[in-house]
């Protein structure tokens, strides 16, 4: 019993250590460089997820060969190419929304070239990447106009944020059925 106390007051001291050290370490010491940790606050937040999930689709497009762009895991699912057509669709609904734009590019069809489908995709983060960056902590509950209806700035770009990540993964799962690490686990 008194072996199990002196144990368990030895770990305790250890984490209480630990933390103690942790707290004292330079910010320098963070494994993020300063340049890549960017703003702070709720916008911030909101701007690091957007640009890591950006960062997955478009290198799943490019990474993905162009005769894979019509390959679809069983006839009454979508193509690879229609995940990405609709993630252009959506990101150019909601961020057109947030920017006002009235004059929406066009997503070619999903029987479309890869260089097409892919021109579309980045036109449609060039949307976004305008949404995101005018977005401040002082501008998140802004209304925007969606329809008839109206949401929080933040509602629709957290809600673009989801979105993305959900076809990131169909993407991925794709990806993997055709050999092909996706971008988020890769080495």
């Amino acid at each position: 019993m008194r072996r199990t106390f002196k144990a368990c007051c030895y770990v305790v001291a250890g984490c209480i250590l630990s933390t103690l050290a942790i707290a004292q370490a330079p910010i320098s010491a963070s494994p993020m460089p300063p340049q890549a940790v960017g703003p702070s606050g709720p916008a911030g937040e909101m701007q690091r997820s957007y640009e890591a999930v950006k960062k997955n689709i478009l290198k799943s497009a490019d990474n993905m060969p162009a005769e894979n762009f019509s390959f679809k895991p069983e006839p009454d699912i979508r193509t690879f190419a229609r995940i990405v057509n609709h993630v252009s669709e959506a990101q150019l609904h909601s961020c057109g929304a947030v920017n006002g734009t009235k004059d929406l590019a066009k997503v070619p069809a999903e029987t479309a070239d890869k260089a097409s489908i892919v021109e579309a995709l980045k036109a449609s983060f060039a949307e976004c990447d305008k949404a995101y960056g005018a977005t401040t902590d002082a501008t998140l509950a802004d209304p925007i106009a969606m329809g008839q209806a109206k949401r929080s700035r933040i509602g629709v770009l957290w809600g673009n944020i989801s979105h993305d990540n959900e076809q990131y993964a169909a993407l991925a799962l794709y990806m993997r059925l055709k050999g092909i690490a996706p971008p988020s686990s890769e080495k």
